[in-house]
């Protein structure tokens, strides 16, 4: 008996993946807002109907008072969902509209039960299937509105279809009968469709989860890609205060080529996807790594990170000094690096660019320069405060 109900809350409940748990928050307060809004109006419309079609044998606060409150109800939901509430931008207040949207639905669907149960009992026999007929369109289209929150969907199907489908289906009546047994169905099918919605929902998030993935990393080394840094650098940007300092670093190997000449094309990815995890382990989550193209990276030490106080083009060389080992063979690659620092050598993110760019080269020139002296060497690096210089 527990599995099946354990199976039974499974199907009605299942779990959102927690990588897009966020984001289907924010849809699902987003949709709600919307269709809530529609919902109030059409019922706040069909009050005056309500009142009028009311039994004649139910007692004032039935024949009037249900509806009125039901009116109000629906009239402050609307004016209140007609306010900016910035759901699809905030989890924290689109989890608030979940939650009152579930409790004042449900509270609303009792009021609508007890005028329909009650309209139902003392109205004459040929006018009573009218009443189950009314709600049922009602209860229907609200669940339908909050399919995306479930609770609150099965929560109104429950409460407004449950009492006078029961009573439908004891009557002695077959036409009661025939109409309880329809609205079983109707809501059985309902409760389907909401569950299908759910995974569809989830399956299209996770869908586009995946193709922001795709359009920010980089295939080879699953490292961020050039796009991906833009967007970063320019949050940093936007978030440095007066008193911030961040750094941009260049990188592009040294030697690369003959690797690929000696190695082949193969080879060459693997020891790209080396240098890639070595750079991401040097940084950790202190520092934004990215890949550019071909054997050329950036990286990005933030405002507050524990980088920052280091040399970062020689905390990021250290990772390259042990050999690579790619497959049987031992390569050694070294890299040429140039840094900007912000706000000293520039403000945006073309200058901070240019400024790295520059100094990369620079340190190439020096390097090309000392292997006609010397011959070629593993590694060279040198930070932008001084390259600068060299490059200009």
């Amino acid at each position: 008996m527990i599995k099946i109900i354990q199976s039974v809350a499974q199907n009605l409940f299942p779990p959102v993946p927690q990588v897009i748990h966020d984001d289907f928050i924010r849809l699902t307060g987003t949709r709600l807002q919307s269709q809530s809004r529609l919902l109030f109006l059409a019922l706040l419309l069909t009050v005056p109907t309500a009142i009028h079609a009311s039994s004649g044998g139910a007692s004032l606060w039935v024949r009037v008072g249900l509806p009125v409150v039901m009116g109000t109800a629906c009239l402050l939901g609307f004016l209140s969902l007609c306010r900016d509430l910035r759901i699809s931008t905030s989890v924290r207040r689109a989890q608030r509209l979940i939650k009152e949207s579930t409790w004042v639905s449900s509270a609303l669907a009792v009021v609508c039960s007890v005028w329909c149960v009650m309209s139902w009992k003392t109205a004459p026999v040929e006018m009573k299937i009218y009443y189950p007929l009314i709600l049922s369109m009602g209860s229907l289209a609200t669940a339908y509105s909050l399919s995306s929150v479930r609770l609150a969907a099965i929560l109104n199907l429950a409460i407004g279809l449950l009492p006078i489908s029961t009573l439908l289906l004891i009557s002695d009546d077959r036409m009661d009968k025939a109409a309880g047994t329809s609205l079983v169905v109707a809501t059985a099918f309902l409760l389907h469709m909401i569950v299908k919605q759910h995974d569809q929902l989830v399956d299209l998030l996770m869908l586009q989860r995946q193709m922001r993935e795709l359009a920010n990393t980089d295939p080879l080394t699953g490292l961020l890609n050039r796009r991906a840094l833009d967007k970063r650098l320019e949050q940093e940007l936007e978030s440095a205060g007066t008193k911030d300092h961040f750094s941009y670093a260049l990188l592009d190997l040294d030697g690369f080529k003959p690797v690929n000449d000696r190695y082949g094309h193969a080879t060459g990815d693997l020891l790209l996807c080396e240098v890639a995890t070595r750079l991401q382990r040097a940084c950790g989550n202190n520092g934004v790594v990215a890949r550019l193209g071909g054997d050329e990276f950036a990286v990005l030490i933030p405002s507050g990170s524990p980088l920052a106080s280091l040399t970062i083009a020689d905390h990021l060389l250290e990772t390259l000094i042990t050999p690579c080992r790619i497959g049987d063979h031992q390569i050694r690659i070294g890299a040429s690096i140039g840094v900007a620092h912000w706000p000293a050598d520039g403000t945006t993110q073309k200058a901070l660019f240019e400024t790295a760019d520059r100094a990369l080269y620079a340190v190439k020139a020096q390097i090309i320069r000392q292997s006609f002296k010397s011959g070629p060497s593993d590694h060279n690096t040198e930070e932008n405060h001084s390259t600068a210089q060299a490059a200009a």
